[in-house]
């Protein structure tokens, strides 16, 4: 089979016009946007008339307890009004280790292995990008894909991760072609593909990159 996976979100019915009564209204305008994003999936790729891009090899999620009020969403007569607690960051920085290498252990990968890894992290906002980046210790250019959907895009919900897929995998072609020049050592195929949402929960996937 192969499936049409479709995600379109709309965060515009969270939008507030700016109030000195409200100021953290403008940090959910500022940081949010509408999108739409699509792939498709199957399994035993015909190679003769088809270009799989990743292979998804396990996938887990993990809840956090008590942390059901980090990520608030109410439905008012203004709409929907979202707010995410001041320690989110901080909770993903704290969690992030393990969750990864639940998810890389599978294959015999450790933490010596990050920077030779791909990465396609959900940009929830900066603040959990550079928590993330900071506590594994990764090379700048290992989220400059998230980065770039983020400042392009907003955190567009679910459709964000797409951007992100799209724009890695632009740069490891771009990669793939300048080492071949330059002789240098490849990367590893595997990487993570990673996102958060309410609960907190955390969403992986191991996967292995079939274009290098």
């Amino acid at each position: 089979s192969r499936i049409l996976l479709a995600t379109s979100e709309t965060t515009i019915i969270g939008f507030k016009p700016p109030s000195a009564d409200r100021p953290y209204d403008l940090v959910g305008a500022a940081l949010f946007g509408d999108g739409a994003g699509a792939m498709i999936i199957g399994s035993d790729p015909v190679l003769s008339i088809e270009r799989p891009l990743f292979e998804l090899h396990t996938a887990i999620q993990n809840f956090l307890p008590d942390t059901e009020k980090t990520i608030d969403g109410k439905l008012t007569e203004e709409g929907i009004s979202f707010k995410l607690a001041r320690e989110l960051p901080q909770i993903i920085e704290d969690n992030i280790e393990s969750f990864c290498e639940k998810l890389m252990a599978t294959v015999g990968l450790t933490d010596k292995d990050y920077n030779k890894m791909f990465w396609a992290v959900h940009p929830g906002g900066p603040a959990i990008l550079n928590r993330i980046e900071k506590r594994l210790d990764l090379f700048p250019e290992k989220l400059s894909a998230s980065r770039r959907a983020l400042m392009d895009y907003g955190n567009a919900s679910s459709n964000t991760i797409v951007y992100v897929l799209e724009y890695m995998i632009e740069e490891i072609l771009k990669k793939k072609k300048q080492q071949k020049k330059e002789s240098q050592e490849e990367e590893s195929e595997w990487g993570l593909i990673l996102a958060f949402g309410p609960g907190v929960t955390f969403e992986g996937i191991l996967a292995r990159n079939l274009t290098v």
